[in-house]
Parts: C-alpha cells; sequence; structure tokens
C-alpha cells in the first residue's frame, strides 16, 4: 500500500521570475507597493504619474513577477543623448526616488530585472535613496555581484528622530514645553490661534493654505521661488496630482496654524508606518519673534505619537534646530549609477571618479 507524503517532504522549486519591459506606467505598481516595505508604501502608480505629469518624461516600466505574482516594479525615463541609452527612475527629489520591491522578493526577481533592464538602457541612475533603501539597495548588491559598475555619490547625511527612545529619557522636557506654552501665549496676542492637523480629503485643498505661507516666507524674500513646495512656481504641481490618488492622499498629512483664520505656519509630512517623513515646513515671519514653526512642529510630533508614529526622518539640511529637537545623524543619502556589463561598466569604472565629485562632498 502506498503511503502518502507529508507536505513538508516535497521538494520545493526556486520561483521562476520573469520581466518584461512595457510602455507607461504599469497598474501593478499599486500591487507591489502595497506588498513593499511601509517606508515605500507612497511610490504607487499616482505618484509617478504625478511626476511625469509635472516633470516630463516617457515612462516604461519594468515589471518582475514571481510565478506569476508582481514582485519588482520600476518605472524609469529616458535621459541624456538618445545614443548613451541611459535612464533614470523618476519621481519627487522628496523624500527620496527609489520604487517598490515586494518584501520578501528573492534573487530571482533582481536576477531577472537586471538582465531585462540590460536589454534596454545603457545605465540607470537611481536616487537619491538613503544607504540601505529597502528596494534599491538589494538591486545595487545584486547589480555589483552581476558584473554592472557601480558609482555612487554622497549628497547629504540624513537626520532622524527617535521619538519612542527619547520618550524613556522624559521628551519632549517639561521645560520646553512651558517655554512653548508661554509663546503660545504671547503669539495669541496678534489675534485667535487655530491649531489644527488636515489630512486624507482635506487634500488637495489644503494646499492652497500652505502656498500662501510659502508665498510670504523666506523662501519667496531670499530665493527665486523654484524650490517652493506648494505655490504654482514650485512644485505645487506635484503634490496637488500625487494626492488624487486616495491611498497617497492618506499618508499626507500637515500641522497647520492660522491667525484669525489667515495660514501663518505650517509643517508637511508624509505617514509610512510608524516612520514620518518630514518634507516640509515653513512660517510667516510676522510672527517669527515667537517661533510659530518651533511651536507647531512640537504639537506636530505629539499628535503623531498618539497616532503611533516612533520616528520621523527629517531628511538633510539645517541640522541645528533638528538636532536641539533631539535628532541624530541618519544614513547618507546618494545617487546611483548602474552601467551594464562590458563597455558602459568600463567606461563607468573610468568615469567613477568625476561622477563621485560631481556629488555635494563628504
Amino acid at each position: 500500500m502506498t503511503e502518502a507524503m507529508l507536505l513538508a517532504e516535497f521538494q520545493r522549486l526556486p520561483p521562476v521570475a520573469r520581466a518584461t519591459i512595457g510602455d507607461g506606467l504599469s497598474a501593478a505598481l499599486d500591487d507591489v507597493a502595497a506588498r513593499a516595505a511601509a517606508s515605500h508604501g507612497f511610490l504607487r502608480y499616482g505618484w509617478f504619474a504625478a511626476a511625469l505629469a509635472a516633470y516630463g518624461g516617457r515612462a516604461r516600466t519594468l515589471l518582475v513577477e514571481e510565478d506569476g505574482v508582481p514582485t519588482c516594479a520600476l518605472p524609469f525615463v529616458g535621459v541624456g543623448p538618445g545614443w548613451a541609452r541611459l535612464a533614470a527612475v523618476p519621481g519627487s527629489y522628496w523624500p527620496f526616488r527609489s520604487f517598490p520591491l515586494a518584501a520578501g522578493a528573492s534573487e530571482a526577481t533582481l536576477r531577472a530585472a537586471l538582465a531585462t533592464l540590460a536589454g534596454a538602457v545603457n545605465g540607470l541612475r537611481i536616487g537619491p535613496v538613503y544607504d540601505g533603501d529597502a528596494a534599491a539597495a538589494p538591486l545595487i548588491a545584486a547589480a555589483r555581484a552581476s558584473g554592472w559598475a557601480v558609482l555612487d555619490r554622497f549628497v547629504a547625511d540624513s537626520w532622524l528622530l527617535d521619538m519612542a527612545a527619547l520618550q524613556t529619557e522624559g521628551w519632549p522636557r517639561g521645560s520646553t514645553l512651558r517655554k512653548n506654552r508661554f509663546h503660545e501665549k504671547h503669539l495669541a496676542s496678534h489675534g485667535v490661534t487655530d491649531w489644527r492637523f488636515v489630512s486624507g480629503a482635506d487634500w488637495p485643498a489644503a494646499f492652497d493654505a500652505l502656498a500662501q505661507i510659502e508665498a510670504v516666507s523666506w523662501i519667496a524674500a531670499r530665493t527665486d521661488g523654484s524650490d517652493a513646495k506648494f505655490t504654482t512656481t514650485g512644485h505645487g504641481a506635484f503634490w496637488r496630482a500625487a494626492s488624487a490618488d486616495p491611498v497617497i492622499a492618506g499618508m499626507l498629512r500637515a500641522a497647520l496654524l492660522t491667525i484669525d483664520g489667515t495660514p501663518a505656519a505650517f509643517s508637511f509630512d508624509i505617514d509610512a508606518g510608524d516612520l514620518k517623513y518630514a518634507i516640509a515646513n515653513s512660517y510667516d515671519p510676522a510672527y517669527a519673534k515667537h517661533s510659530p514653526g518651533k511651536l507647531l512642529y512640537y504639537r506636530n510630533l505629539v499628535e503623531a505619537l498618539g497616532r503611533g508614529v516612533t520616528r520621523v526622518d527629517w531628511g538633510a539640511g539645517d541640522s541645528g534646530y533638528k538636532q536641539v529637537i533631539g535628532a541624530d545623524k541618519g544614513p547618507a543619502i546618494r545617487d546611483w549609477l548602474l552601467l551594464r556589463p562590458r563597455l558602459p561598466a568600463l567606461v563607468g569604472r573610468l568615469a567613477r571618479g568625476a561622477w563621485r565629485r560631481s556629488g555635494q562632498g563628504g
């Protein structure tokens, strides 16, 4: 009599990975983003579509499936002269430019992605991304192992605030909160103050209030305004388009201060699981004496803690106030250039020094 074999006794075959490249953005982007690391959950179809609409470019998407299940969706656009066959991952500079890779995707996914990509481009730029990026880092490691030239250039250091760890040390300090209440009292002398939070269905309409603050802030006074996040002359088109995706809109949050109904300060973030990406903050300099930006951000952090957010990624720049609040230096932010084996890789290795010098030093 033949005995039935236990399920554990069957040999499990390695997954079969199949990669294809199609014109445009793949609808599978949403499927992969939903199964990617929480830090990359916003990298959906709507995110990349917003980038293309705001910044231009014609995309193709590298899609990899393991046993029929999408595991990697990597959009790319052509850059530079056509003969060079170079491409870049599109998206927003804030918080980074990466792509969705399903958690637990195997080496087969990465090998298939690189083999198919090598037939379409000579090189791919990924970045800026953080060291250890959940999608870029595995692909970069696989590229090195497959004979690709891997070039990096330093962009900046990031700053991270571990609120969960600081809470055990009595953060925020009582003295800080007392000072904040003192400033809030004097701020109220200018009019009726309203501290509130906006998210979800509040977008895209709420962007108008943020743009109104930027229009009178230091960025308008000291620069040409092109780096403003929410004005029509800045990056406002991108954020308004991205918020059309209700899943992305649910991740976008802002703390807003108004005085007598007029927007006076904001802090804008992306919430990704227990991690908050701090994208932008600004205030009307008419109230600078009372530190409205600082007051608002402490309120923002305490509110986020109440919702289970334990870490804040403050990105790059202006480390002074970040360290005062309690942030520590985090992973480096870099641009990466992957050049396929043979001649492109050879050229890349010769140009490694020039690529690194084109960054910000470090």
